[in-house]
């Protein structure tokens, strides 16, 4: 059961939602063999029905379902944009549905098979599965309900024109009217809404991949503008050394002098830059949280911050916020995450949980939780990560506070 569990858990949610329209649409071949094939079977021998004719009309229902069964699969994928439009099996079925129908009409009208319940279960049953397969194959919502009303006029007519009383033809075209509708919306609505799903998961990694080059640019921007004037005066300098050197001039050396003096002052800008850019702030790091879990549709719940800390510890707690909830985006299915903060016997207890875990998405051999532990042992901090009761993942960093340096409680 624990792996069935965990071969669930560990999809997406596009994934998911796929999976389960895809096995519905399974079911459903099941659904008709049960329903409709059986039928000739179960009632061949109370309304005399030869047994060679039931068995025959039974495998023929039994093909029926395969081919709806395979052609929703590929419609799915085609909808996916996965493979072409399934034109050629669309046709197939729409002729084997007809041919079947037709024939089973025509019994009916020569007396062959008198029994109104098998004729009236396998002509209408077949038509209306055949419609809820052969809308998956269609874009516009409009086109899809054209089919229903199509089939059954066209079904009532051939009963008519079979020499069936018009009533008859009446209630097949209302029965296929009726059910077709049905079922062609539950299946262009379920088709629709795992296209969106996908769409939604696409637009998701994509929003992260536009973040993090977004936030490159930012850097590189900001060196950019930290070390694009100093090169500009060392290469400069470094050309006026060059051409007083070749005129034996002690000039040269002041200049390159100069020139030391700027390579190690960008040098200092350039440690000031990476320096703001590694650290952060814990509170704004929790807003942001905040913010970056709700736009992805995850509740983030954060117990307030109730006390002061050094500079320090809030710089590498913050850093712990930044990653652990860019694992929660990138690495899991999440829909709840709870931030908390906490004094615990002369130290700070950060701790993250989340649902939503997808299997293997403990990244322990990458540089995330790597790198956190490394800048935790620079305060003498400890981090634990790992899976907790629920199905939850939790990550614990605990940081001590030296006594010189707590503050009041706000």
């Amino acid at each position: 059961m624990s792996r069935l569990t965990r071969w669930w858990s560990g999809r997406g949610t596009a994934a998911k939602v796929e999976l389960y329209t895809r096995w519905t649409f399974h079911f459903f071949a099941l659904i008709e063999i049960g329903a409709i094939g059986l039928v000739p079977l179960a009632r061949a021998e109370e309304t005399r029905i030869a047994a060679p004719l039931a068995l025959t009309l039974t495998l023929l229902v039994c093909a029926h379902a395969v081919l709806t069964a395979v052609l929703s699969s590929r419609a799915l994928d085609w909808a996916l944009d996965r493979r072409d439009q399934p034109v050629r099996l669309a046709t197939a079925l729409t002729v084997l549905t007809a041919v079947i129908t037709l024939a089973v009409l025509a019994l009916r009208a020569t007396g062959v098979l008198a029994d109104v319940a098998v004729t009236s279960a396998v002509a209408t049953g077949l038509v209306t599965f055949a419609l809820g397969a052969l809308v998956l194959c269609l874009r516009r919502p409009r086109r899809m309900m054209y089919g229903v009303p199509a089939a059954a006029i066209g079904t009532g007519g051939a009963v008519v024109a079979m020499g069936g009383h018009p009533g008859e033809g009446t209630g097949y075209a209302v029965g296929i009217l009726l059910g077709g509708a049905g079922i062609v919306a539950a299946c262009g609505f379920s088709a629709w809404l795992m296209k969106m799903v996908w769409e939604l998961e696409r637009s998701r990694d994509l929003k992260a991949r536009l973040a993090v080059a977004e936030e490159r640019l930012r850097f590189g921007r900001d060196l950019h503008d930290v070390m694009g004037r100093n090169l500009s005066v060392i290469a400069l300098k470094s050309e006026l050394a060059v051409q007083l050197a070749r005129r034996e001039r002690p000039e040269a050396v002041d200049q390159m002098i100069e020139v030391q003096r700027i390579a190690q002052e960008s040098q200092r800008e350039v440690r000031d830059v990476v320096r703001g850019y590694r650290e952060a702030d814990l509170r704004v790091e929790l807003e942001g949280a905040r913010g970056v879990l709700g736009a992805a549709g995850i509740d983030c719940a954060i117990d307030p911050v109730s006390m002061e800390l050094p500079t320090g510890v809030q710089s590498v707690l913050g850093w712990v916020v930044r990653e652990t909830t860019t694992n929660v985006l990138r690495h899991g299915d999440a829909r709840r995450c709870a931030i908390s903060l906490r004094e615990k016997d002369g130290s700070v207890l950060l701790t993250v949980r989340n649902d939503g875990v997808r299997e293997g998405a403990v990244m322990e051999r990458g540089s995330g939780l790597a790198g956190l532990r490394e800048r935790l042992a620079a305060v003498d901090g400890t981090l634990e990560a790992g899976p907790d009761d629920g199905g939850t993942f939790r990550v614990t960093a605990l940081v001590p506070v030296p006594r010189s340096e707590k503050g009041a409680g706000a």
